[in-house]
């Protein structure tokens, strides 16, 4: 990572600090569960070097784990937690090509949720998932413009019905990209979830029996906190955060992906904010409030301020 070139690119806004992770490729997809957990070693103290030697341009970081696993990686939670001082743990919306709601994975969520840090969940299918079942890969990125979008989405569903809100209403999803589908789609996933079953074949019923949940499937899906990583698109993110509330939404951009390579996201971003028709808090709240609450931060800053 050039640091150079990413305090030269992040001293174009002022007051401004990032909180890092490392993004891509999982650590599941490098070795062996022993390997895994090795390198999440590596780079969460790797990380946490950065935020101590950077205090003025990294306000943290999120820990990597590896979930093939689930000891190893609570064990490296709690370390990245207790003695690295991460804020959270970013995981991906499968291991492996497993879904996040196996059974085996509930000792990590419990003790995630009664740490109190965040979960930040990121996509991860590659080209090799493909779009159609007479097809070896997915074509024209479409795995990544549009799957990673859909796998979130699944993610979030997967954890309502599986009833992981319902057993740690305190465990904070923060979902990648606006909350990705689903604030988009809320109608489906409100009238339409609440008729759940009605939809299906007698002899696969089985498939729509769940967590017994006490409230509407949307009640959960607003449970979920999201950040706004939309590139830039206005009308995408005034619909997340209409759906989750400006206090369950904060300010991220996906730098340095942008075709800049760095500093166009986040511009556009803030951009997005000005002329999103919100309140002065709720603006605040957005650019740092939100993580000064969510996250443990101290960031206390003149309102508007951006973090």
């Amino acid at each position: 990572m050039d640091l150079d070139l990413r305090f030269s690119q992040m001293d174009e806004f002022g007051d401004y600090r990032q909180i890092i992770n490392v993004a891509a490729p999982p650590l599941e997809d490098l070795g062996s569960p022993a390997t895994n957990a090795e390198m999440a070693r590596i780079a969460n103290e790797g990380l946490a070097k950065l935020v101590a030697d950077h205090p003025d341009r990294f306000a943290g970081f999120c820990a990597a784990v590896s979930l093939d696993d689930v000891d190893r990686a609570i064990e490296e939670a709690e370390y990245a937690f207790t003695e690295l001082g991460a804020l959270g743990v970013q995981i991906y919306c499968h291991v492996n090509g497993q879904p996040m709601d196996q059974a085996r994975l509930d000792p990590f969520y419990e003790m995630v949720a009664r740490s109190g840090k965040i979960i930040q969940v990121h996509p991860n299918r590659t080209s090799a998932w493909s779009d159609f079942p007479t097809e070896t890969r997915s074509k024209f990125e479409i795995w990544w413009a549009l799957g990673w979008e859909y796998d979130l989405s699944v993610f979030m569903a997967r954890a309502v019905f599986s009833g992981a809100l319902e057993r740690w209403p305190e465990l904070k999803f923060l979902i990648h990209h606006g909350g990705a589908m689903i604030p988009h789609f809320a109608g489906r996933v409100g009238a339409g979830w609440d008729q759940l079953g009605a939809r299906t074949p007698e002899d696969q019923k089985e498939d729509v029996q769940g967590y017994p949940l006490t409230k509407r499937p949307l009640e959960y899906f607003k449970m979920f906190y999201c950040d706004t990583a939309t590139f830039g698109a206005e009308e995408a993110l005034r619909t997340s955060i209409k759906f989750f509330g400006a206090d369950r939404v904060l300010f991220a951009s996906d730098s340095p992906y942008d075709p800049e390579k760095g500093p166009g996201f986040i511009r556009a971003t803030i951009q997005n904010l000005e002329d999103i028709d919100l309140t002065a808090e709720e603006r605040s709240a957005i650019y740092s409030g939100n993580a000064s609450r969510i996250l443990g931060l101290d960031l206390a800053l003149a309102s508007g301020a951006r973090r």
